[in-house]
């Protein structure tokens, strides 16, 4: 009797014992594993396609920022320079947008921190001297570039390509 209560037996604790008395061993049965592969392909098939057009917004939406951020910059560095009475050939808008002894685009009073100079998806490339009197720019998405010209005489920094993606990046 007193091995009796030192034993506590569970439901399933005595279903295991059992199985292992008659022979068997627990595992899954092919059926149960083939439905669990199954299910996680159908929610791998809907999710992977999900991700990649998120990435591509999100790339986007860093762009958009980006434009807004360096108009932004441009614009109060033309403030500065009108109350500091600075004036180049008559403008007071930033004549460079760049920094000649940093490698950043963009580090002059525009932005505070720069960005790296890179032809690949997400990323600003400078494509002409910054000391042109047009200075222009590509940001790259989905393989294809957007155009960007910043002219110093009227500070107007726009997109010059038209394409769906200088109208999403200026919206």
């Amino acid at each position: 009797m007193q091995q009796w209560r030192e034993i506590e037996f569970s439901g399933n604790h005595l279903i295991k014992m059992l199985n292992k008395k008659a022979g068997f061993t627990p595992a899954f049965t092919m059926i149960e594993l083939i439905f669990v592969i199954v299910v996680i392909g159908i929610l791998a098939a809907v999710a992977i396609p999900k991700l990649a057009a998120s990435r591509d917004d999100a790339v986007l939406v860093k762009g958009k920022s980006q434009v807004s951020s360096i108009r932004s910059g441009i614009a109060m560095q033309k403030s500065k320079n009108l109350l500091e009475g600075n004036s180049v050939s008559g403008s007071f808008y930033p004549q460079t947008l760049e920094d000649a002894n940093n490698s950043d685009l963009f580090n002059n009073g525009i932005l505070e921190y720069g960005l790296q100079d890179s032809t690949s998806d997400g990323n600003w490339h400078r494509t002409t001297d910054y000391n042109a009197t047009i200075i222009k720019y590509d940001f790259s998405l989905l393989g294809g570039p957007a155009k960007f010209e910043y002219d110093k005489s009227d500070g107007k920094f726009l997109c010059k390509t038209p394409t769906t993606l200088c109208k999403e990046l200026t919206q």
